[in-house]
């Protein structure tokens, strides 16, 4: 099946959505999916945590035979997927997202968007956009998603991994000093969280939440679990961990290896094992959440699989994406080209 038959124009939603749902969702955990009465199996990469390979291998194996036309069926009322035939076209739309909601606010009513680094390259084309235009922003707000943190202390932007760094030098240190928000409408997270935290509740409108997907099918840092305490046998429920606010996290082992891989050349050393990070319950006063899928972060099967549990609205905390299908508006971008197979292919 060649990309173009994937859809019709480049940026074709495969199916009609958007419609609120949470009066309807229902939380079905993962065990479910068997009549047999089976303990969880342990993590294969980090046995003492909770990750996606303790979930069920009925759902495992389901995500791994969804073909891309398949994964394009997924979307459903409050989750819309979306194929962009190009990374060009695939940044672009998603550059546009902070221009729109920047676009929607005045002084009476601010709007600000929270993005993401990881990925950045939209980071200079929301610059270009702005500059290009001639718009006024300075009314806008942003909201960083997370920062790494250090001996307890987040880290300062000169650090070479900091992620307030990237966002200012790829995205507002380009924009035209005159027209481009003030500092204090800048809201980076910090490991005292209480600054952040209360920028949420300040009455500035989030239109919608960024991000991308890690390899432990996270949004920002919201990382499964260690098995621990009273999570030793099983994983928070969803009702608890749609309680966590902007917090410092321990991050697991696999998230640890993809930002050395993403981010620091392979140089496992040189990533930090904490960082602070928005929580669902900042997650949830956004109107919209949109992840963006360019292959570079997740991999084929990481990327069909919270689809489908979204979409399915299968929610369990091993997989903390999983928890987005409780989000009224969900939509997942995907680059065709970086949505793969799951093929068994030597290399």
């Amino acid at each position: 099946m060649g990309n173009r038959a994937l859809s019709a124009s480049t940026t074709e939603t495969l199916a009609t959505g958007g419609a609120r749902a949470e009066d309807s969702v229902t939380v079905r955990p993962v065990q479910s999916m068997s009549t047999a009465k089976t303990e969880r199996r342990p993590s294969c990469v980090a046995p003492d945590w909770w990750d996606y390979t303790t979930i069920h291998p009925d759902l495992v194996a389901e995500a791994a035979s969804l073909t891309a036309r398949a994964v394009g069926k997924l979307s459903r009322p409050g989750f819309r997927v979306h194929f962009h035939d190009t990374l060009e076209d695939f940044y672009t739309a998603e550059a546009l997202e902070y221009v729109s909601a920047w676009k929607e606010s005045t002084e009476d009513n601010p709007v600000g968007i929270c993005g993401p680094i990881g990925p950045t390259e939209q980071l200079p084309l929301v610059a270009r956009i702005v500059n290009a235009l001639g718009l006024d922003v300075r009314s806008g707000h942003f909201w960083g998603m997370d920062e790494w943190v250090v001996d307890g202390a987040s880290v300062p932007a000169t650090h070479p991994l900091s992620f307030e760094k990237a966002d200012r030098e790829l995205c507002f240190d380009r924009i035209d000093r005159k027209k481009v928000m003030p500092d204090a409408h800048l809201h980076f997270p910090a490991a005292d969280t209480r600054a952040y935290r209360a920028s949420w509740e300040s009455g500035v409108r989030c239109a919608v939440m960024q991000g991308g997907q890690g390899d432990v099918k996270h949004w920002a840092f919201n990382d499964p679990f260690r098995r621990a305490g009273k999570h030793r046998n099983a994983p928070p429920t969803p009702e608890e961990y749609l309680k966590l606010q902007t917090r410092v996290v321990d991050l697991h082992p696999l998230t640890i290896a993809q930002n050395a891989r993403t981010s620091g050349g392979g140089n496992i050393s040189l990533v930090p094992t904490q960082a602070v990070t928005v929580g669902p319950v900042e997650t949830w006063k956004a109107d919209r959440v949109s992840i963006w899928h360019a292959g570079n972060h997740d991999n084929p099967f990481g990327q069909r699989l919270t689809a489908l549990m979204i979409s399915k609205r299968i929610v369990d905390t091993a997989v903390p994406m999983s928890l987005l299908g409780l989000h009224h508006d969900v939509h997942f971008h995907y680059f065709v080209g970086g949505l793969g197979n799951c093929a068994v292919e030597m290399h």
